[in-house]
Order: structure tokens, then C-alpha cells, then sequence
């Protein structure tokens, strides 16, 4: 009887601690920027499992110590050794396959999200050589792009973000029909760079020479901010962009308004390196000097034409 109360005790205890470990998974869902694509919701859903095994193991471990504590003291000036669970061929077993299925588990999970990513464009090149040949041939293998509704392309420089849209218009300001497949086609002109939106939950290296292609499904509209989140030289911290998700109608109207006239830019970093030194003492290291953004120049062009 007291065996079975004892079962049904640690029973009780872990349909708690699965309780408990489900709320603060649904918790972890407000630890992170909202959700603006499609993509996002799926990384979260992973976060949150994330967070649900963690708290489940952390909370059993520390009721598990505290149990042991309350209840199996060691009289005093009891010095002898415990009951050793080695060669319990049960908990061998329990404690390797349990850990292993999760990790394996995890990342089959990590796999198919990164492959519902999108993430094209990193074309390999096999070159293949013969012993008694001296030519070589290249076999060029390459992702077959996923469908999308339009592509927008990006192009990133120290220390700008420019956009060209399928008609030609140009902006510093990403703009993206909500609930509509949209593929970036993202170019590097000097050194590499990483496109990031932290509610998009996409970090993406754009390597110079190369380019790749990202699909985003964005699912709520407002304003948010592109982010370069590599180290890619002085004022590489001012390289933002703001990110408009609209309805189609207001990306239509936005687009046949941008169509007529190019908006004029502005370059943060350019304003930062016009402006005198705040340091007491002169460094003397090399600061490359950032270029005006190319639609400003373009518009100063047109104005002295």
C-alpha cells in the first residue's frame, strides 16, 4: 500500500512539474519581439519547447534535492556510502536513450525549420580532376528556387542599405506586402555583411561575389528595423533600415508614389564622420569615409541635368 501511494506521490509530482513546465514554455513566448513572418512563429514554437524541457529538468532536479534533503539525512557521524546506482542496467538505459532521442529530436526540428527558410544561393563548385587529364571540368550545383510572389533586391554597403523593387523604384526603407511570399535577392559590395530583423527571427550572412536569397512571408504589419549584425568596420552600429509591413493596397500605393519621384536619404553614418572629433587625444587609425547613399546621389545628378 505504501509502495503504491509512494508511485502514485511521484506521479502526482511529475503531472505538476508538466503543468507548470507547459506554462512557463507558453511564458517564453513573451521574452521575445513580437512575431512579424511566418518564419518566426515557427522558430518560437521551438524556443518554447526549448524552454519547457529546460524548466521541467531544472524544477525535477531541485525537488529532487529537496526531497532528498527532508527526507534521507544522514544521521550524524554517519559517514558510510551510499547505495551506488551503478550497473543498474534500467537507469543506464534511461538516463543515455532519454537524452539522446531529445538531442537527435531537436535536431531533426532545427533541420526542418532551417530548410523552411528559404535560404538560397550558396552555390557549390565541384571541380573534378583525373589523374591523366589535365583540363578540369566544374559541375556548378544549385538550389532550385521556391516559388514567391516578387523579389525584391538588396544591396549592402559600408554603410548603407539600398532596395529595388520590380519596377525599378528604388528606397532605403524595405518595404513588404503582408501575408505575401517575398524572395530577397541580397548582394554584397565590400565586405560581408548580415541581414538581421530580430521579429523576423532571420540572421543571414550576405557574402561579397555571392548571391542569396532569402523567402520571408511577413504576417503583421507596422514599422520595425533592419539590423547589420556583423562587425563590418567604423559606424557598422548605424547600419539600419526601417522595415514597412503593409496591407497590399498601401505597398501598391507606396510603390506607384516612390514611382514618380525618389525619396531623398539619409546617411547617419556620413552625418557622424562630418562631425569634429569628441575625443581628447587623436587615435590616428584609419577610418574609411562612408559614401552618400546612391539615390541622393542620383537625385543630385538629375537636379544638376
Amino acid at each position: 500500500m505504501w509502495r503504491f501511494l509512494k508511485y502514485l506521490l511521484i506521479a502526482g509530482y511529475i503531472a505538476v512539474l508538466l503543468f507548470v513546465s507547459h506554462l512557463i514554455g507558453k511564458w517564453a513566448y513573451t521574452w521575445m519581439p513580437v512575431e512579424a513572418t511566418a518564419e518566426a512563429q515557427k522558430v518560437d514554437s521551438l524556443f518554447s519547447f526549448l524552454t519547457s524541457v529546460g524548466a521541467f529538468i531544472i524544477l525535477g532536479l531541485v525537488g529532487m534535492m529537496v526531497y532528498s534533503i527532508l527526507f534521507f539525512r544522514a544521521p550524524k557521524n554517519d559517514y558510510s556510502e551510499g547505495h551506488p546506482s551503478r550497473g543498474d542496467i534500467r537507469l543506464e538505459i534511461l538516463w543515455t536513450a532519454t537524452p539522446t532521442l531529445l538531442v537527435l529530436w531537436l535536431a531533426w526540428q532545427g533541420f526542418n525549420i532551417y530548410q523552411q527558410l528559404d535560404i538560397l544561393g550558396l552555390q557549390q563548385v565541384v571541380h573534378l580532376h583525373t589523374p591523366l587529364e589535365e583540363p578540369a571540368s566544374a559541375a556548378l550545383i544549385s538550389d532550385i528556387p521556391k516559388p514567391a510572389d516578387e523579389t525584391i533586391e538588396v544591396f549592402v554597403k559600408q554603410w548603407d542599405w539600398t532596395f529595388r523593387y520590380p519596377n525599378n523604384v528604388t528606397s532605403n526603407e524595405l518595404h513588404l506586402p503582408v501575408n505575401r511570399r517575398t524572395r530577397l535577392n541580397m548582394h554584397a559590395k565590400d565586405v560581408l555583411h548580415s541581414f538581421y530583423v530580430p521579429e523576423f527571427r532571420l540572421q543571414q550572412y550576405i557574402v561579397p561575389g555571392r548571391d542569396i536569397d532569402l523567402v520571408v512571408t511577413p504576417t503583421r504589419i507596422g514599422e520595425y528595423k533592419l539590423k547589420d549584425a556583423l562587425f563590418s568596420g567604423t559606424y557598422f552600429a548605424l547600419m539600419e533600415a526601417n522595415v514597412h509591413i503593409e496591407s497590399p493596397q498601401q505597398y501598391n500605393q507606396w510603390l506607384s508614389k516612390a514611382q514618380g519621384e525618389p525619396a531623398s536619404m539619409k546617411n547617419q553614418a556620413v552625418a557622424e564622420y562630418v562631425q569634429p572629433p569628441k575625443t581628447l587625444f587623436k587615435s590616428n587609425w584609419y577610418i574609411v569615409a562612408p559614401e552618400q547613399s546612391a539615390i541622393a546621389s542620383e537625385r543630385k545628378v538629375r537636379n544638376d541635368t
